[in-house]
């Protein structure tokens, strides 16, 4: 009987470390006792290339990639035209025809290209994040590289390496806060690969023994920096233990009185004021409050009086 209580007990731990295998935890990253959390890069983030070598056509490739969690699927975007669910870097290869459809309103998606995800329903394959420092490769190097998998694309599997470089001087989403302000279509050419922070690097075969094609992108943020989880700036923005503590006392007292109050109704049918447990002591804390401030301010404006005797 022990033994299967112990089985039952052990299941969440193992259901949370099959979890953390085939995902990432971009809050709390721990690489080489190095701590790291990147995840204000959570969300969507894209790289689009502009490809006019085979006219008349023109193409462009848009780059989708989240590393903090599955891409968004858009409900008015056919399914066929867009990666599946559970998909964390995507591919979209798009074609048109600049002589005849100049406004690009008739934009034909050729290929799509699921590079990395969760995929254990359709293909069996996870992500299997695999995350280490930039310094393992070079001792100058100051980051981390992130490796994505799951991905399969014409009979080969995907994988994506992004390299996060410290850079004191960027978020990292500067790209995405300038495309939401963009009012005209000139701003687009200002982002080149010199002032964007997440750029593409490459895509093709790699050798080895099995045939496999890698993504990589080069991604410049402060996040990524190996100083900036224990810098004043990462505190300020965290919760702090004073936070913490404030946070766990209220939700103790809350849940004292709702518990305290359903004690009360079920077992002496109380009502009002007598459902809160001190029920008395707390409607009089008002005026608790208030003599104790009176005495506080009497006490500290009084100080210079002599036992209540005025000289004659």
């Amino acid at each position: 009987m022990k033994t299967v209580i112990t089985a039952l007990v052990s299941i969440p731990f193992l259901v949370i470390q099959l979890a953390a295998a085939v995902s990432i935890d971009c809050e709390h990253i721990r690489v080489d006792n190095k701590k790291f959390d990147i995840s204000k890069l959570a969300g969507p983030h894209s790289v689009i290339l502009h490809d006019t070598s085979r006219p008349p056509a023109e193409y462009n490739t848009t780059w989708s990639l989240n590393i903090c969690a599955p891409l968004k699927k858009s409900e008015d975007i056919p399914d066929a035209d867009q990666c599946p669910s559970g998909t964390r870097v995507c591919g979209v290869v798009r074609s048109w025809n600049p002589a005849d459809d100049p406004e690009q309103k008739h934009v034909e998606v050729e290929n799509v290209i699921p590079v990395a995800g969760n995929f254990d329903a359709s293909t069996g394959s996870s992500l299997d994040p695999q995350v280490s420092r930039l310094k393992a490769q070079d001792s100058k190097a100051d980051g981390l590289q992130i490796e994505l998998n799951g991905g399969y694309y014409n009979k080969k599997k995907q994988r994506a390496i992004i390299q996060l470089q410290c850079d004191k001087e960027r978020t990292g989403n500067d790209d995405e806060e300038r495309r939401r302000k963009r009012d005209d279509t000139e701003d687009d050419k200002e982002q080149t690969p010199s002032n964007s922070s997440l750029t593409f690097v490459s895509y093709g075969p790699v050798e080895g023994k099995e045939a496999i094609e890698v993504v990589r992108f080069n991604w410049r943020t402060k996040y990524a920096c190996e100083d900036y989880a224990d810098s004043d700036e990462a505190r300020k923005t965290g919760w702090g233990l004073f936070t913490w503590f404030i946070l766990l006392a209220f939700l103790g007292i809350a849940a004292y009185l709702i518990f305290g109050s359903w004690l009360n109704y079920n077992r002496y049918g109380a009502r009002g004021w007598d459902l809160l447990p001190h029920g008395d002591t707390i409607r009089d804390l008002p005026y608790l409050v208030r003599d104790f401030s009176k005495k506080v301010v009497d006490t500290v404006s009084g100080g210079g009086s002599r036992g209540g005797y005025s000289a004659v």
